[in-house]
């Protein structure tokens, strides 16, 4: 996946998008359910962690010096109806491109080769990452997430369901 910068107008004549990826924004990105899941679940970005194995391939090894860029990314814990044999122990795995602004970051990816996507608006509290994630192709869908910023090639997540990973 290679998503385009295209600034942050909206198509919408005066609205501003939050995201650097002109996509609809998260909703409510901080609200009282994001700071609940937050303050019950915690990560600790050990080395037996589910994403502490590489799983990813080979991204562009020239940004491993920072954290915005491409990663690969995988989650769990729910099936996607429109994948026929889904289940909610299988991985869906994706691209992602992540970009930040402030204490923002967004991460952009998607599954299904590509035929889902979805956005995560979260707050950086130094290697912790807050927020909410909007399933862009079912936008009803909106769900907190905490990351853990272990390394610059990996970023540990979970969602209310399971696990929404990084990796590069």
């Amino acid at each position: 996946m290679k998503p385009q910068y295209a600034g942050n107008q909206s198509s919408a004549v005066g609205q501003r998008r939050r995201n650097p990826f002109d996509v609809m924004d998260v909703p409510n990105p901080n609200d009282q359910e994001v700071q609940e899941f937050a303050t019950g679940t915690k990560l600790e970005g050990t080395p037996d962690d589910e994403n502490a194995k590489a799983w990813a391939t080979a991204n562009n090894p020239d940004q491993y010096n920072a954290i915005e860029g491409s990663w690969c990314s995988r989650w769990n814990g729910g099936a996607d109806p429109t994948i026929p044999g889904d289940a909610a122990d299988k991985w869906k795995q994706g691209q992602a491109e992540m970009k930040s602004d402030g204490d923002r970051i967004y991460l952009l990816f998607d599954w299904d080769n590509g035929a889902r996507r979805g956005l995560i608006d979260a707050r950086r509290e130094g290697t912790r990452l807050v927020g909410k994630y909007i399933n862009l192709t079912d936008p009803k869908v909106t769900r907190p997430w905490i990351g853990l910023i272990v390394s610059n090639q990996r970023i540990d997540g979970r969602w209310t369901g399971g696990r929404l990973d990084f990796r590069r």
